[in-house]
């Protein structure tokens, strides 16, 4: 009997203004489940950064999984023509459908589970079971799984880009989210030096549409 196969799905980098998106998943079997449970796995934001990396080199060595990295250039120019939920859809169907699964677990950015789950399933272009939760990193193990292989390949991509930029400026660049000060000083600092936003950074974003508009204003008085 052919044993039930399971897909979990999150995103690691949603929301920065610089850096990339990053959409995981991971596949299991029932057994390979309950795997996941003995190991520990968990929401990633509840893991430290260090046992994240282990727990997902283990992830990556024991069960099939995939991602994408969505670089800044294509977030922005996908969101000319879509919304972020709609980029969201788009990116977790091309990663659910690498590997068919009977049933596919995925977090939904929408405040309308059900409807975030139906246009997963419209984009994926087969009949399958969809489960779409608010915090399905938290609720199915699965889901963490992918939600730690996501944040680690992000963090990992946030460090290339932090050795590229950081020694032009020899100040910190941060979290990459518009909420930290130190994203949004270096932005600013950046475009003073060099006369355009840093590499890596989503330019669609009001973070920095603001910054711009606030600088051009600083200079008429």
């Amino acid at each position: 009997m052919r044993k039930k196969t399971i897909c979990g799905i999150d995103e690691a980098g949603r929301g920065p203004v610089i850096g990339p998106m990053v959409v995981a998943g991971v596949w299991v079997d029932e057994e390979g489940e309950k795997l996941l449970r003995d190991m520990g796995v968990k929401d990633s934001k509840k893991h430290t950064a260090k046992k994240r990396e282990e727990l997902s080199e283990k992830i990556r060595e024991m069960f099939f999984h995939n991602f994408i990295v969505v670089q800044p250039e294509d977030i922005d120019a996908l969101r000319q023509a879509m919304s972020l939920n709609e980029l969201e859809i788009h990116i977790f169907a091309k990663v659910g459908g690498s590997r068919r699964a009977d049933v596919y677990y995925i977090d939904s950015a929408d405040v309308d589970e059900e409807r975030f789950g139906q246009d997963f399933l419209k984009k994926l272009g087969f009949e399958t079971e969809v489960v779409s939760k608010h915090e399905a990193d938290v609720k199915y193990p699965v889901v963490s799984a992918a939600s730690i292989v996501a944040k680690v390949e992000r963090d990992r991509k946030l460090e290339e880009i932090r050795r590229e930029i950081e020694p032009e400026l020899g100040i910190p660049l941060g979290s990459g989210y518009p909420s930290d000060e130190r994203t949004r000083l270096f932005i600013k600092k950046w475009i003073e030096k060099f006369g355009d936003v840093p590499p890596h950074t989503r330019q669609s974003w009001k973070t920095v549409q603001k910054i711009k508009a606030d600088m051009k204003q600083q200079k008429l008085f």
